[in-house]
C-alpha cells in the first residue's frame, strides 16, 4: 500500500518536473512511508521524508525513534540524528538538494526550523508545494481506506452510544468522557484485534472530548470539563477529534436533552438544523461540485430567518481535514471514494443545534458509515 503510493506520488512529482519533495507533515509521512508514532507534535525534533522523483527515498528522524521508524518506514533509507551530534537533523540535505532544479514542500506544515535552513540551500525561485498534489493523492480512498473508515464509523459509534448512556441529571461531564473513551477504545481494541495484523497501532482514543451542556451550549468546542449537568438542559456531543480509529478520522455529532426540552423554542431550532443536514444529503451525489452541498445547507438555514452558516463539512481521511471543503468557493467535484463528513447546525444567542455523520460518496449517492437517531424524541434522554 505504501510503496504504491509513493510510486504514484514519484509519478505525480515527474509531471510536475519536481526533483525531490522535502515531506514534514505528520499525516503525509504516514500516508507516503508508513512512519507514525514519532511524536505527533513540534518538539524541536525534526522528522523528514525525502523524496527523490529518480533515487532512493530517505527517512531523517531522531534517533531517539530509530526502532520505530525500522519497525514501519516503507523507505529505502533511515538517517537517525541525535541532538547536539555534528549538524543533526540538517546533515542530509545538502545532498538531497544539491544539483535539483525544483524542490517541492509544504508550506503551510514545514516546521519554522526546517523551513529557515532550507532557505539557506534552496534558491526561492526553485520551491514549489507538494500539497496540491498530495491532497489530491488523498481525495479518493482506496479499498482498504475504506475499510478503515466504516471501522471508524463502528468506534463512533460505539461512543455515542456510550456517551449517551452516561448523560444524566446530576452527572458531571468528565465522566461522559470517560465513558465515551472507554468504549471507543474497547470497539477500536476489538477491531485491530479481528481485522489488523499492526501490532503496535494502539485502540486508545487520546483527543479531549469536545461536548457542551446547559448555559455552555453555545460554546462548538467546548472540553468536557467538571460542570454538573441537570435535568431539562441540552447536552451536545462531538467526536470529531476523538474518532481516530487507525489514523483513520471521521465527523459526528449530536445534541441531545435530559429528560425533557425545559425551554420548547429549541426544538424549532434543532428541526432546522436537521433539514439543513438532510438538504445536504439529498444534494450529496457524485458529479456535483463541494460548494453546491453547502449551497443547499446554507439555504435552509437562510430562509428558516437565521445567519449564513459556516461550512457545511469536509473530507475526512488520515487528516481531519482533507480536500475538499463543504463551503462556498470549493468547486471540487464531488467522486466515488470520497469520505465527507456533513453536518446540520444553527445558532442562536442562548443555543445551538448541531448534528452532523459521516459518509462515503458512491456511484450513485451515499453510503453513511456513522449511525444515530435523530429525531427530538430519540433525542431526550
Amino acid at each position: 500500500m505504501f510503496e504504491a503510493r509513493m510510486t504514484a506520488f514519484r509519478a505525480r512529482m515527474d509531471a510536475e518536473n519536481i526533483d525531490v519533495a522535502l515531506i514534514t507533515d505528520d499525516d503525509n509521512v504516514y500516508y507516503l512511508s508508513g512512519y507514525y508514532d514519532y511524536l505527533h507534535m513540534e518538539f524541536g525534533r525534526p522528522t523528514i521524508l525525502v523524496v527523490q522523483r529518480e533515487g532512493a527515498s530517505l527517512l531523517i528522524t531522531p534517533t531517539i525513534d530509530l526502532n520505530t521508524a525500522q519497525a514501519h518506514a516503507r523507505v529505502d533509507r533511515i538517517a537517525a540524528w541525535n541532538d547536539g551530534m555534528g549538524a543533526e537533523w540538517r546533515a542530509e540535505l545538502p545532498d538531497a538538494v544539491q544539483g535539483t532544479k525544483r524542490v517541492a514542500i509544504e508550506p503551510s506544515a514545514m516546521p519554522p526550523l526546517v523551513r529557515a535552513y532550507v532557505d539557506e540551500l534552496v534558491d526561492n525561485a526553485m520551491l514549489c508545494s507538494a500539497e496540491p498534489i498530495l491532497a489530491d493523492m488523498r481525495m479518493i480512498k482506496s479499498p482498504k481506506e475504506l475499510q478503515l473508515a466504516r471501522h471508524a464509523g463502528q468506534v463512533a459509534n460505539a461512543m455515542m452510544n456510550a456517551g449517551r448512556a452516561a448523560i444524566g441529571d446530576g452527572v458531571p461531564e468528565f465522566e461522559v468522557a470517560i465513558a465515551t473513551s472507554q468504549a471507543g477504545t474497547r470497539k477500536a481494541a476489538e477491531l485491530l484485534s479481528a481485522h489488523y495484523k499492526d501490532a503496535d497501532m494502539s485502540p486508545n482514543t487520546h483527543f479531549l472530548q469536545i461536548m457542551a451542556s446547559g448555559e455552555t451550549i453555545t460554546k462548538t468546542h467546548h472540553r468536557a470539563s467538571t460542570r454538573i449537568m441537570r435535568r431539562g438542559e441540552p447536552v451536545f456531543l462531538c467526536f470529531c477529534g476523538m474518532t481516530n480509529f487507525h489514523r483513520f478520522k471521521l465527523g459526528f455529532d449530536r445534541t441531545f436533552w435530559i429528560g425533557e426540552m425545559t425551554d420548547p423554542a429549541q426544538e424549532a431550532v434543532y428541526d432546522v438544523a436537521r433539514a439543513s443536514q438532510q438538504a445536504a444529503l439529498d444534494a450529496l451525489r457524485p458529479g456535483v461540485t463541494a460548494q453546491s452541498v453547502h449551497a443547499a445547507y446554507a439555504e435552509v438555514i437562510q430562509e428558516a430567518g437565521y445567519e449564513y452558516p459556516f461550512r457545511c463539512g469536509r473530507a475526512t481521511g488520515f487528516s481531519f481535514l482533507e480536500k475538499p471543503q463543504l463551503v462556498t468557493g470549493d468547486t471540487t467535484i464531488l467522486q466515488p471514494g470520497m469520505v465527507l463528513a456533513v453536518d446540520g447546525s444553527v445558532s442562536v444567542d442562548t443555543f445551538r443545534a448541531q448534528i452532523g455523520d459521516s459518509f462515503i460518496v458512491t456511484e450513485d449517492g451515499y453510503e453513511a458509515i456513522t449511525e444515530h437517531p435523530k429525531s427530538v424524541a430519540d433525542l431526550i434522554l
